[in-house]
């Protein structure tokens, strides 16, 4: 038998087809197992991907789970698809970063912070799916708040946007973080 347990197998599927990631709850609920057994179902699924032999990854993201490809085989999706990964441009990373730390925001609010228009990097974004329009911001002309999506945590395999590098020791040197840590 392939699986060990038919819960392995049932949930392996369900990870493998759910559109959005599955929280312990959900998963907890579809497969009416209580939460420890399936952080322990997880646990061997997580084991079993981490083997270089395997191009599948279990993701965690915003406290949900599913089903990924590893990044070593993302040349061989592209050649499926024939649609090579586009990197992003300086302009596009630099929008991206500003949206990650401080959203919502605006685009005038991005503007005032790179100090020149940023129209076609964020339409960049918001087409590659990166960010989303979440809301209107209170005020004159009510502007478009954005903020990432899950597909930009999946982008930079990242659980959350907790796992982002903080800014303030991103910066300084290998010097200045021992000399703050010593104080």
């Amino acid at each position: 038998m392939l699986f060990r347990e038919p819960e392995t197998a049932a949930l392996e599927a369900l990870l493998f087809v759910a559109k959005d990631p599955l929280t312990l709850v959900q998963l907890g609920e579809i497969l009416e197992l209580d939460i420890a057994k399936i952080e322990e179902l997880l646990y061997e699924l997580r084991t079993r991907y981490a083997i270089d032999s395997c191009g599948l990854a279990l993701l965690e993201m915003n406290g949900g789970f599913k089903l990924g490809t590893k990044p070593e085989v993302a040349r061989y999706i592209e050649i499926l698809y024939k649609q090579p990964a586009q990197a992003l441009s300086n302009a596009a990373l630099e929008v991206l970063s500003i949206i990650a730390y401080k959203q919502p925001v605006t685009r005038g609010e991005v503007d005032f912070i790179r100090g020149v228009q940023s129209d076609r990097a964020l339409a960049t974004l918001v087409e590659k799916g990166l960010v989303k329009d979440v809301g209107r911001k209170d005020g004159p002309g009510r502007p478009i708040l954005y903020a990432t999506t899950e597909q930009f945590l999946l982008h930079f395999g990242l659980r959350s946007l907790n796992d982002l590098p903080d800014l303030e020791t991103e910066y300084l040197s290998n010097d200045e973080v021992a000399s703050t840590q010593e104080e």
